[in-house]
């Protein structure tokens, strides 16, 4: 492990010797600490097969090979890879906003599961509390850069109406068509989930909800009483975004340390998927197949190149969504959330087709709970930070959405069970909220006025 390119692989002797741990204890370890997102995306990777490189003579080199070859063909979204080299020529020569656009958002696909992967090899080394850290943390990390940088260029439009599609997303796409495609292939089955799990994650929605709806109760209440209203609405926003990660650190602790049995279903549910499908391409090893300095590095250089990507996503939106006739809010709420979390959205798909929905649940619930009680917060302050008016009055369409979403998602988890017309009208209320945003049709110079709050 002293090597950065250094590989935890059979090259050239024997097996990983694991100390003071057996595999099943490193195993149950290891699982402690991994998240539902980190659980989803293993359904798309697969064994790297390392029998030509053993083959390799000079030890250093076979090392570097393998370790290129866990980390771009450890997956079944490799195909997608060459969009990234494309998308940079694509910049540099010009070829146009809508090319690099489309391209950039292809790149982001395979980086963003390839960053859950490097988290959950990092989880091996550092235990299960801060592995889970970890993983709560980077569990929406392209989103979170898109934002900043969005945020940095004092693109507010941007910054909140990907935030809150990709809240939507989660809720309504994802969840949506898992429960209906789950429900049809188990349509004979019944379908049933940890309610507890769910409840914890409706009532933290409820809270973000709440949070972003006083801003813009406030500032109508303002106008219509003639007072001032921004600086009491920036105000607002701020205590509210405190309130948020407070509330978020509060549910990190509850679920790592006092109360994970009630999140141990999903642990359990893909135990037993690896026990059932062992001849299934899912990586599912006992220990890790990278180095800890090595998998830090690569994890480095992809969020380094997920930075550039989404710099040239947010650079190019506008002019992108003037060439397609479409509008900045529409690209912002449907398009960015789908594509950004392409690889864990399939993964929760390939779970409910399994009727092993509290993963399902786990992935949908808890990106859209990260999105609304950490990653939104968090923006408001660094926007403090920065000097940038940035408050969570995300206007009466975006929010109204929000609040329909949160509100069918709650009351569609009350009972525990599932079956896809419950799907159904999720994803229903997602082409109503999407059919919304596509006849929207104004300028990226008025959205920029609306959102300002002039």
């Amino acid at each position: 492990m002293g090597s950065i390119t250094e590989p935890i692989s059979n090259l050239e002797k024997g097996e990983l010797k694991v100390s003071a741990l057996t595999n099943k204890e490193m195993y149950h370890q290891h699982h402690h600490g991994r998240s539902a997102h980190n659980i989803s995306v293993t359904s798309l990777r697969k064994k790297s097969d390392l029998a030509l490189l053993s083959k390799v003579r000079w030890g250093c080199l076979g090392a570097v090979l393998a370790n290129l070859q866990e980390v771009f063909l450890g997956t079944k979204l490799a195909v997608l890879f060459p969009a990234i080299p494309v998308a940079i020529v694509a910049q540099y020569r010009h070829f146009g906003s809508a090319w690099v656009f489309a391209l950039s958002l292809l790149g982001l696909i395979p980086l963003a599961e390839r960053v859950s992967f490097l988290t959950e090899q990092i989880a091996y080394y550092t235990g299960p509390t801060v592995g889970g850290l970890l993983n709560a943390t980077c569990g929406n990390a392209t989103e979170l850069i898109i934002a900043l940088l969005a945020l940095r260029l004092e693109k507010i439009t941007v910054v909140k109406c990907s935030l809150v599609g990709s809240v939507l997303s989660n809720l309504l796409l994802v969840l949506g068509s898992s429960l209906f495609c789950g429900g049809l292939f188990n349509l004979h089955k019944e379908q049933i989930f940890e309610r507890k799990q769910a409840d914890v994650n409706s009532g933290l929605l409820i809270l973000g909800l709440l949070c972003l709806m006083l801003p813009l109760a406030f500032r109508y209440y303002a106008v219509a009483s003639g007072i001032e209203a921004l600086k009491p609405t920036l105000l607002l926003s701020r205590i509210c975004s405190i309130v948020m990660l407070l509330a978020y650190v509060a549910f990190l602790f509850f679920q790592l340390k006092t109360h994970r049995q009630i999140f141990e279903a999903q642990e359990k549910d893909v135990e037993d998927d690896d026990d059932d499908d062992e001849d299934d391409n899912v990586n599912s090893e006992d220990e890790a197949v990278i180095g800890f300095p090595s998998a830090m590095v690569w994890l480095l250089g992809m969020t380094a190149v997920i930075a550039l990507l989404s710099e040239y996503v947010v650079g190019t939106i506008e002019e992108a969504s003037q060439y397609w006739g479409i509008s900045v809010s529409f690209n912002s709420i449907i398009l960015l959330p789908i594509v950004g979390n392409a690889a864990e959205h399939a993964g929760a798909i390939i779970f409910a087709f399994k009727n092993k929905l509290d993963i399902t649940l786990g992935v949908s619930l808890g990106s859209a709970t990260q999105v609304s009680m950490f990653v939104i917060p968090l923006t408001v302050v660094v926007a403090w930070i920065m000097g940038i008016q940035m408050d969570l009055d995300f206007k009466l369409l975006e929010t109204t959405s929000l609040f329909v979403g949160v509100l069918v998602t709650v009351f569609t988890l009350q009972d525990g069970t599932s079956h896809y017309m419950k799907g159904l009208v999720l994803l229903l209320c997602y082409v109503a909220i999407g059919a919304c945003f596509f006849v929207l049709k104004i300028s990226p110079d008025q959205e920029n006025f609306l959102h300002l709050g002039v």
